[in-house]
């Protein structure tokens, strides 16, 4: 399984890297770091942008139960992949960004974990993901992020915008890149973003 995962993704990677904006599936430690803060006890989980399930087998491990996790994956080839794997989760082949747009979920949410490229996405994209993805947390609850960059992938001026503050949970070495993860919490209450289509952004 794990030979045909990386088949997968670099298939993907070769077909649109901007939308895998990876050069390697992400690592079991980044894996660890990310989903660190996620236990049982969060409840309802969304992950965005999962590819072939690195993060979600960790928030399996972390004691999420499958039927908790809202998997959105965009390429078509890794929806299938994860319906197969993870038969329990509900999987939803969509763009993130059309988040506002749908009445997703019941309950609100305990976390929000993205392997979403946000770098590769225009400013106007990221902010309909992340207003979204807020409208839809519990108070308390928080986006987790990955980048290979330097910095957070949201810039401050927009997090002040968005009345949303990120901190550095730790940078992981060993992965390939090297990878930084920042939790990203509200500090007021957010607009909901208009519906952006994934073409015009």
């Amino acid at each position: 399984m794990a030979a045909q995962n990386l088949l997968l993704f670099f298939r993907a990677l070769a077909c649109n890297p901007r939308s895998v904006g990876a050069i390697a599936p992400s690592g079991a430690n980044l894996a660890s770091l990310i989903t660190s803060e996620i236990t049982a006890a969060s409840g309802a989980v969304l992950e965005l942008g999962p590819g072939t399930g690195v993060f979600t087998e960790a928030l399996l491990e972390r004691g999420v139960r499958e039927s908790d996790l809202t998997l959105i994956e965009y390429g078509s080839d890794f929806m299938r992949l994860l319906q197969a794997r993870f038969p329990r989760a509900r999987v939803l082949w969509m763009d993130a960004a059309w988040m506002a747009s749908h009445d997703l979920f019941e309950h609100k949410l305990g976390a929000v974990v993205s392997g979403l490229p946000l770098l590769n996405f225009s400013p106007k994209k990221v902010t309909a993901i992340l207003t979204a993805a807020f409208s839809k947390l519990r108070d308390g609850g928080s986006f987790y992020q990955f980048t290979y960059g330097m910095q957070c992938p949201v810039s401050k001026a927009q997090l002040d915008e968005l009345g949303l503050k990120a901190n550095c949970m730790g940078r992981v070495l060993l992965n390939v890149p090297p990878a930084s993860v920042y939790r990203i919490t509200r500090i007021k209450p957010v607009r909901l973003a208009d519906q952006v289509e994934p073409d015009a952004v």
